[in-house]
């Protein structure tokens, strides 16, 4: 039986791998000149069914990459995907101006840095570049945690309009550790510190025997775009030692935010 299950899940992976290249096919399609297309074009174009097509632009708009036209039948890109490209542009703007800044911090500190960008509930690591102590924290790039219980998930929701942060409260504080904060009313006075001391303090929220320090990254209008983090076993990273690496995290957030063309305006 367990043979039998195997081949059938084996059987089934081509089956899946077609129908995501279709979807990104079918994406491409669209253009400058092509805006709006209808089902028929699309299927005609791709070689398949319309009926295939029509169950993958279905997908496609219940996850906002497409959008149907209400008047003529016919799809159109979604602003999904504006969203996905907005993340990527910011991605590369923030690690190509943070990557030398980065370094510097680590040269001075010794622990591992991070920098995170914010997507939803979540945090995603951009760049990292570790310790070279045998323990240290590692995130590979691209992994996501939550937003609430990292200290660079807190440095950037701190300073985000009252509806963003309550939205990750409505979504749930989740323990993922003893430490973690799941009070409504403790997380929003934990923002408020960090807007006071300008960076986050995570002691073993996120992970047991780690300890993170984040300062928030502005872009050019003002607004917290990112955040660069310290992180490093508890046994090294005391609170007399994070008090001692705040001043020159906080310094080198400075820099890559005024490489971003921040000028101290403050949004929101």
């Amino acid at each position: 039986m367990a043979k039998r299950a195997t081949a059938k899940s084996e059987a089934r992976k081509p089956e899946r791998l077609s129908s995501v290249a279709s979807a990104i096919r079918l994406l491409n399609a669209f253009s400058e000149d092509e805006v709006d297309i209808g089902i028929s074009d699309l299927a005609r174009r791709l070689g398949i069914a319309k009926s295939s097509v029509h169950r993958l632009a279905t997908t496609l708009v219940s996850e906002g990459l497409l959008e149907q036209d209400r008047n003529n039948g016919k799809y159109r890109l979604g602003v999904g995907l504006f969203r996905l490209g907005v993340l990527v542009r910011r991605r590369m703007d923030v690690s190509n101006e943070a990557r030398p800044y980065i370094f510097d911090l680590r040269a001075k500190i010794n622990e591992s840095v991070h920098l995170a960008i914010r997507d939803g509930a979540e945090i995603m690591y951009v760049y990292n570049l570790e310790s070279t102590h045998a323990i240290r924290m590692r995130s590979d790039l691209g992994a996501r945690k939550p937003v609430y219980c990292t200290a660079e998930g807190q440095a950037i929701l701190a300073f985000q309009p009252q509806e963003a942060i309550d939205e990750v409260i409505a979504a749930g504080l989740k323990p993922r550790t003893p430490n973690t904060i799941t009070s409504a009313e403790k997380f929003q006075k934990a923002l408020g510190l960090v807007r006071q001391r300008g960076c986050a303090i995570e002691d073993e929220e996120s992970e047991i025997g780690m300890v993170c320090v984040a300062a928030p990254i502005r872009d050019d209008l003002g607004a917290v775009a990112a955040a660069i983090g310290i992180a490093g076993p508890v046994t090294r990273l005391s609170k007399k030692a994070v008090t001692a690496v705040i001043p020159h995290l906080i310094a080198t957030a400075d820099l890559v935010s005024s490489r971003l063309g921040f000028r101290g305006r403050v949004v929101g």
